[in-house]
């Protein structure tokens, strides 16, 4: 890879597989050659001599530990570098001023904010009103600076004070809030008051809800709070030592045993909402993930790529979702490419406990070979993978990664990912991290996901294949991390301090991967209140509606035709579950302190007639659907009483998530 800058952008460059594979000097499987990285140097300082501090993002990683790192890079630079004929140039546009946070609002679902369609701002009431403290901030900050750079460009577009915005949507409850009352004292509305004025389900946001200080709330420096807003608790514990990053010698066993606490409403994962659900979830993730960067002094910038012409069949140097739709073709419903499947499948074929898993490369030449075999036999069928030896399909595996013509960690998001090693402590690093996966697009995220999961099953072989959390990150971490092209000035340099900071990324990634794909609780809660303050406005206007039309009488009467007799027939404390793929097509269940959804899929799969004995008790879940969510899949661990409480307008159905 290469790097130059030009007036109006930075250029990177990415290669076409066909010029080798990821094997080092000639046909010698673990070949060096000297130069640029080799290990001569002084590694308590940088390559160009210049002091540097261990501690920190580095985690004292010691010499020994990066030797890996930069074999690693050296394999890269030299298989790229016997190819300087094919390369795509991948251009990474430098916004002019007030582009960027133009972008981050049409990104945060926030457009209407500014520009011809701001005086309909009105849309966003809802969505502002269910935002904490620190991320109305950022919203603020962003919309601030669009406003002041529109002005100098004499745009004469009816730009609204953001504060007034904030100020509409506090105002219809009752109260205006100023922003000046310390964050650490919330008190605010904790009743949803629902429109024929029945008290509703209560939501905690992590901010305004809180009821005392975050200090005087229990917590293990190792738990992880998904119920308070990640920038809310930024900002009050700041100042504190609370969390601070471990220093010192830097074995595996430094990465704290970090866990999240059992809730009785359910953990939600990736997954389990509902299209139209995880959109809101992304937005409110970024704007989420921006406030806790700000609050922590670290700018958070999303990259933006000029469109390039790519590939639009093959493997390598394929777009994934140009991939994914060769795949869906043959195997519908596919969500991972058919290749990296394969890939990863051939190296688990031999053994993982093979010793250098990963670290020791294939043979250059064998891997160009099997590159281009593979283009032109693949998706025929006829290549013969016999003649695939594990380090050559693993070399092919970092190669396919490499070779994605724009990063599988996204160009907009790559640096946050590598700038997640700047935040002060390992929480909330990982906080950021949580964050960022869930605003990875789903292909992108569904890959990550696979590999992750592989790469802990190959440490879960170090005994043997002598490969621990640090070898595997520090093989891999190049191989994510790397396409984004450092400053020519200081290339050395830099390199230097990213490869720990990358490394220790990617560690976290593995060690951390499924607490990553967890939703948390908090967004889920301002998912809700969306959901609830969209229907309440949604029945304000029928009602209204109606009322004009002189319809009460009959709005009441088709009302009471709507209502089945088996909602009628459920008493207080009981729930009907529907089941229509199996034998029991409905259920009441009487709701108890201890009912969890895994005890009701249990019930419904005792019937012993239908199509139930096919169903395993893996294939099928309990969704909760309606009320003040889209569609979510419960875990086994859910208390029904308690989720009840929190959405008593839902309706409860067993199906699988295919279906």
């Amino acid at each position: 890879m290469s790097w130059r800058s030009g007036s109006r952008g930075v250029v990177l460059t990415a290669y076409h597989p066909s010029g080798g594979g990821d094997g080092g000097g000639g046909d010698r499987p673990g070949g060096r050659r000297s130069g640029q990285y080799t290990m001569n140097h002084d590694h308590s300082k940088t390559p160009d001599g210049a002091s540097f501090d261990r501690s920190g993002s580095q985690d004292s990683l010691d010499e020994l530990s990066m030797d890996d790192y930069w074999k690693e890079l050296e394999n890269i630079h030299e298989t790229r570098g016997n190819n300087q004929e094919e390369r795509v140039a991948l251009v990474v546009k430098e916004p002019d001023e007030g582009e960027l946070e133009e972008e981050w609002l049409k990104e945060a679902g926030l457009s209407n904010l500014f520009g011809e369609s701001s005086g309909d701002s009105l849309e966003s009431v809802v969505f502002l009103s269910t935002l904490t403290r620190t991320q109305r901030a950022a919203v603020e900050k962003r919309v601030e600076t669009v406003t002041q750079t529109m002005r100098k460009k004499n745009k004469h577009h009816q730009i609204p004070d953001v504060r007034d915005i904030f100020r509409l949507q506090n105002d219809s409850k009752g109260k205006v809030c100023d922003g000046n009352e310390p964050s650490t004292v919330r008190t605010s509305e904790t009743k949803n008051e629902m429109q024929d004025g029945i008290k509703g389900p209560k939501f905690s946001l992590g901010t305004d809800e809180q009821k005392r200080p975050l200090e005087d709330m229990p917590s293990s420096d190792t738990d992880i709070n998904l119920e308070i807003s990640f920038s809310e608790q930024a900002a009050n514990f700041k100042d504190s030592s609370v969390g601070k990053m471990c220093k010192g010698g830097g074995g595996d066993t430094l990465l704290p045993n970090f866990r999240v606490p059992k809730d009785k409403t359910g953990i939600t994962k990736i997954g389990d909402l509902a299209p139209q659900d995880m959109k809101k979830v992304y937005s409110l993730a970024l704007i989420e993930l921006t406030a806790l960067y700000d609050i922590l002094g670290t700018e958070f910038k999303q990259q933006k790529a000029v469109k390039i012409k790519t590939k639009d069949c093959g493997l390598f140097g394929v777009p994934l979702s140009v991939l994914l739709e060769q795949d869906q073709k043959k195997v519908p419903g596919t969500k991972i490419p058919l290749i990296f499947q394969k890939l990863i499948a051939q190296i688990e074929e031999a053994t993982l406990e093979t010793e250098g898993l990963l670290r020791i490369p294939g043979v250059a030449t064998r891997i160009k070979s099997l590159c281009q075999e593979l283009e032109a036999k693949f998706y025929e069928g006829t290549f013969n993978w016999e003649n695939v030896k594990q380090h050559d399909a693993a070399s092919l595996l970092k190669l396919f990664i490499r070779e994605l013509p724009q990063p599988l960690l996204t160009v907009e998001y790559l640096k946050a990912f590598q700038d997640v090693q700047k935040l002060p402590t390992k929480k909330q690093q990982l906080q950021a991290l949580n964050l960022l996966v869930l605003l990875l697009p789903e292909a992108n995220r569904d890959t990550l996901k696979v590999l992750l999961e592989f790469l802990q099953r190959v440490i879960d072989h170090r005994e043997k294949n002598k490969m621990t959390l640090k070898n595997v990150a520090m093989v891999m971490a190049p191989n994510l991390f790397t396409f984004h092209g450092f400053s020519s000035k200081t290339i050395e340099q830099r390199e230097f301090v990213m490869a720990a900071g990358t490394a220790n990324v990617m560690r976290f990634m593995i060690q951390y991967q499924k607490l990553l794909w967890t939703i948390p609780k908090f967004i889920v809660n301002q998912v809700r209140k969306q959901n609830t303050e969209s229907q309440k406005k949604e029945k304000k206007d029928k009602a209204m509606k109606k009322l004009l039309k002189k319809m009460a009488y009959d709005r009441e009467k088709h009302e009471k035709q709507e209502k089945t007799p088996n909602d009628a027939d459920v008493p207080q404390g009981v729930i009907r579950v529907q089941a229509p793929h199996l034998s029991k097509v409905s259920m009441a269940i009487q709701l108890t302190e201890e009912l969890k959804a895994g005890d009701i899929v249990a019930r419904f799969l005792s019937q012993k007639s239908g199509n139930v004995q096919t169903l395993k008790k893996e294939e099928v879940f309990l969704y909760e659907i309606g009320g003040n969510i889209g569609e979510r899949c419960l875990d086994d661990d859910t208390y029904m009483k308690d989720l009840y409480q929190l959405n008593p307008n839902a309706e409860w159905v067993i199906k699988s998530k295919q279906s």
